[in-house]
């Protein structure tokens, strides 16, 4: 992905933010030239990679298949500096036929709410014992304080307001339906660890590579200076 294009989406992902109401943490906004004056004490911004994560998953077509998140909070089960804090929590947003790709997570369990914005649409399987997708047996899971059972490949729609809750093992792609506008979603987790915790059900990328056409407006989460 070109830098300029990941600062244009930055601003729509602010914009699109507060349009619906939702302030982010000060963090959010620093500059690379603010960065310059932290040190030691946003530590924990660093090392648990709170802030901006754009990706294209490696595929190269942001508009067909990508995911603009800001990590507001997380932990780390494996750091003592960071074990006691066992709960994660994102923003992410959507476009409109916006796939982000079959995955699962081996640790994760995750609460995915529909905050604001167009429907948002889950696509699910279980995965079999060799991590594929299981193409027959029924999927179980919660909305909203209800237990469904459903089919496998079975895609459930969540209007704002409404949530799933997605436990480890169960793949899932979601996009935001077309014609009903951006998918504005809260995720709120266990502690989270990207690099370590996705299996896509093809090989992807999970950062991008970022061609470097202009000064970033903000560092993305795995760009912070020491």
């Amino acid at each position: 992905m070109k830098r300029s294009e990941i600062n244009d989406l930055l601003t729509v992902a602010k914009d699109l933010a507060h349009a619906n109401k939702i302030v982010l943490p000060p963090f959010a906004y620093w500059t690379p030239e603010d960065w310059v004056t932290k040190g030691s004490e946003c530590d924990e911004i660093r090392d648990c990679a709170l802030g901006w994560d754009i990706t294209d998953f490696g595929i190269g077509q942001f508009d067909e298949a990508g995911l603009t998140l800001f990590t507001i909070r997380n932990g780390d089960k494996d750091d003592p500096r960071y074990s006691n804090k066992t709960y994660s929590e994102k923003l992410l947003i959507s476009q409109e036929n916006q796939i982000t790709p079959y995955h699962f997570h081996w640790f994760k369990v995750e609460d995915i709410i529909n905050k604001a914005g167009g429907n948002l649409m889950l696509r699910l399987y279980n995965s079999t014992e060799d991590e594929k997708l299981d193409e027959s047996s029924d999927i179980t899971v919660v909305m909203d304080g209800v237990s469904k059972t459903l089919p496998a490949g079975s895609t459930v729609t969540l209007t704002a307001g409404e949530s799933i809750t997605l436990p480890a093992y169960l793949y899932h792609e979601f996009w935001a339906e077309e014609s009903t506008g951006a998918a504005v979603i809260g995720e709120v987790s266990k502690v989270n660890d990207d690099n370590t915790d996705n299996c896509f059900l093809d090989e992807l990328g999970r950062f991008s590579e970022i061609e470097e056409d202009t000064a970033p407006l903000h560092y993305l989460c795995n760009e912070y200076p020491s």
